[in-house]
């Protein structure tokens, strides 16, 4: 139960965010922004110490882990793979045009209007 009211009063201080952005309207825009990250960071520094926000906190911490993980392609390996889809594309959409182009001339056939 208590984590649910931290959550709440996360949600609450999200708003209160937001709606300091609208209130400051006569304020700099850089103050107005700062209204609403003190709201998702006070939110945030709160929804942390729930059961949610500590197993959330967790997985980012594990996916940031894999992520360092993985093998980038090289520049040329993207250039060649960008090409073959670029290509594919190209080669499927002139395929669906013939295709459409062929039915739409058997329907034209078929309701006798001609060649």
């Amino acid at each position: 139960m208590a984590d649910k009211i931290k959550l709440l009063i996360a949600a609450l201080l999200v708003a209160a965010g937001v709606a300091g952005f609208y209130l400051l309207a006569a304020y700099p825009t850089v103050l107005r922004v700062l209204a609403v990250l003190a709201g998702m960071g006070a939110a945030a520094a709160l929804a942390y110490f729930t059961e949610a926000g500590k197993a959330f906190a967790a997985f980012a911490r594990e996916s940031w882990v894999e992520a360092k993980k993985v093998v980038w392609p090289s520049r040329k390996e993207t250039i060649q793979s960008t090409s073959l889809v670029i290509g594919f594309v190209v080669v499927m959409a002139i395929f669906l045009w013939l295709v459409d182009a062929g039915l739409a001339w058997v329907v034209r056939l078929a309701m006798g209007q001609g060649a």
